[in-house]
């Protein structure tokens, strides 16, 4: 048997309602209590563009699977239920209609036994003031009491009233892959000219007359005689050199950008007018 703490669970997982042919319809959004009994007897369903629209659903035969709640309703049924704002409490007329639609039967009965001052359920999310609202006690029966005006011509999906309903147009954003972005290093070879100074010996042939001081050098040897005298000679040539250093260090980053995107899209809005006898010809809604 669900209780409060199973849904809170779920709720707290993320989970999504499922439908009784194993549809997903939407996550679960609130889940509403019974003022007496502390025991949930609504949840809400997230639908809709972004989950803005939440449709009511009772909790009575529901059951889990896994992180899911499978209620026993398909997802157009659940789709076509009455609108009830989520405000944190439901009135007994809001209820009743809930319970007509999901055709739970002695629902009046139900509500009634309570009194009209405690036939509210509370929101369990906390996100709503518990003492928000006022009684309205006398006023289950009100448009079932009061005296229809006119009938229905064109088909079953009026009463005693139109309902005039219009689209609004929900624009958020999300997150998707625009491209990407990489560093990738390759080698690459150039040349570099460099001019470097070097040295190198000459021969030079020095001559130098015979004088007092070198006379005794002159003499010195046989008179006539063949010889030879040697003189290494040397030069710098370039030696060459590489060293691998590193220059710099690279990364990606990324920078967000706020741009403004304009949105247009057709929306749809029905207008209700009266004509006949008898009516102010300005009437338009």
């Amino acid at each position: 048997m669900l209780n409060r703490e199973n849904l809170e669970s779920l709720l707290n997982k993320n989970g999504n309602v499922l439908g009784s042919d194993g549809e997903k319809i939407g996550s679960i959004g609130q889940l509403y209590a019974d003022d007496d009994t502390g025991e949930p007897t609504w949840v809400t369903v997230k639908t809709g563009l972004f989950g803005t629209s939440q449709s009511f659903v009772p909790v009575e035969g529901a059951h889990t699977q896994g992180d899911d709640l499978v209620v026993p309703y398909t997802k157009e049924y659940i789709k076509d239920a009455p609108r009830v704002d989520v405000d944190g409490h439901l009135t007994p007329e809001e209820e009743d209609r809930l319970y007509t639609y999901y055709e739970r039967g002695g629902a009046r009965t139900y509500s009634d036994s309570r009194g009209d001052d405690t036939r509210r359920d509370v929101d369990l999310q906390g996100d709503a003031d518990l003492n928000a609202g006022t009684p309205h006690a006398g006023t289950a029966g009100y448009a079932s009491d009061r005296e229809t005006v006119g009938r229905d011509t064109s088909g079953p999906t009026t009463d005693d009233a139109m309902t005039r309903s219009e689209e609004r147009l929900h624009v958020g954003t999300e997150r998707e892959t625009a491209g990407r972005a990489r560093l990738r290093k390759y080698v690459t070879t150039e040349n570099v000219t460099k001019t470097v100074p070097v040295q190198r010996e000459e021969v030079r042939l020095e001559r130098e007359p015979i004088t007092d001081a070198n006379r005794g050098q002159a003499l010195r040897g046989p008179d006539i005689s063949e010889e030879e005298h040697e003189v290494i000679l040397h030069e710098e040539r370039p030696v060459v050199e590489k060293e691998t250093v590193p220059v710099e260090r690279v990364r990606l980053d990324k920078d967000v950008v706020q741009d403004d995107v304009t949105v247009n899209e057709e929306v749809r809005k029905e207008h209700i007018e009266a004509d006949g006898d008898g009516v102010d010809r300005d009437f338009r809604r």
